[in-house]
């Protein structure tokens, strides 16, 4: 559905967006992050057309960009980072209006646009004039403007930005429900709202793609932590273990283990393992947890270097 190739954007010597490809299927939430300035809204402009790139190319249902931008951008709804409003339209005003620009018959409007009002939970602001909404309403109304048309792709910058919790909470499921008929790709600062309401994130840093992962797979793990008594001496007791690849004490009493990963060892098993051998040792066991890598741990780490670490897992 989107497919982005060698994608280049310079401002004179300054390269914003450096080489980046990737690809996004159908029904696909993911979560572009980065520091400000990596490259993520840069990004997102080209995608919809509205930058040109230095080099490389954009599609999106088939589409380039820069050849069909108007048969790409009709596919498509965006929310950009600073949505332009019109204050003195009230928003069903307004959202009527872009539905025309958008092309929607005129017996399909009204429907349109009501349907949007209730998706975004804006029915007690609809006939209000924008100039008077809080910033968490204007940013559904700007969310509301980007799915008015049904379109095939959604592009959103910081769609929570502005939103209390219980909005917050609503936001994620509406695009959860989105990517039934829609890709998503959405810019975001806040880690959760990955964790929450995508299936692959994409780190840039300095430009470049450090990390293009699903969730699931950078959330694996091949370490356990364990707390035992500080007198257990849990190198000899593991020492026979084949699940187990090495053994390192944190503290007194800490230890992280590391399973054998040439071997394929799965956590559960290892885990078991672990028990079942530390009990036959009658080595009190007081604490034995996977030790699962966070999406902010990983971005901590591939983001502070210049270049990254990429496709880490």
């Amino acid at each position: 559905m989107i497919e982005v190739k060698n994608l280049v954007r310079r401002y004179a010597e300054f390269a914003a967006v450096d080489d980046v490809s990737f690809s996004i299927g159908p029904g696909e939430v993911v979560g572009l992050l980065g520091h400000n300035g990596a490259g993520k809204t840069t990004i997102m402009k080209m995608l919809t057309g509205f930058l040109e790139p230095s080099a490389g190319q954009v599609k999106i249902d088939g589409l380039d960009v820069q050849e069909h931008g108007n048969a790409v951008q009709a596919r498509m709804g965006y929310l950009p980072e600073s949505l332009p409003l019109y204050p003195e339209l009230t928003v069903v005003d307004y959202l009527s209006h872009v539905a025309q620009l958008r092309g929607l018959a005129a017996s399909d409007i009204r429907n349109s646009v009501a349907q949007v009002v209730a998706s975004t939970s804006l029915e007690e602001k609809a006939f209000d004039e924008i100039q008077t909404l809080s910033r968490g309403y204007k940013q559904r109304v700007g969310v509301a403007q980007a799915i008015l048309h049904r379109p095939k792709v959604l592009v959103l910058d910081e769609p929570s930005n502005g939103l209390d919790p219980n909005q917050i909470q609503q936001m994620r499921g509406l695009i959860r429900s989105l990517s039934q008929n829609a890709t998503v790709i959405l810019s975001t600062h806040i880690m959760q709202e990955v964790n929450a309401m995508c299936d692959r994130a994409i780190i840039l840093n300095a430009g470049k793609v450090v990390v293009d992962e699903r969730l699931e797979e950078l959330q694996k793990t091949t370490l356990v932590r364990v707390r035992t008594s500080a007198d257990a001496n849990l190198v000899a007791a593991l020492a026979d273990v084949p699940e187990i690849g090495d053994v390192a004490a944190l503290q007194d009493g800490v230890w992280r283990i590391g399973l054998n990963h040439d071997a394929g060892v799965e956590i559960e098993a290892g885990v078991a393992a672990i028990a079942n051998c530390l009990v036959a040792a009658q080595i009190a066991i007081y604490e034995l947890t996977p030790q699962v890598r966070d999406l902010e741990t990983l971005f901590a780490e591939v983001t502070e270097t210049p270049t990254g670490v990429k496709n880490a897992a």
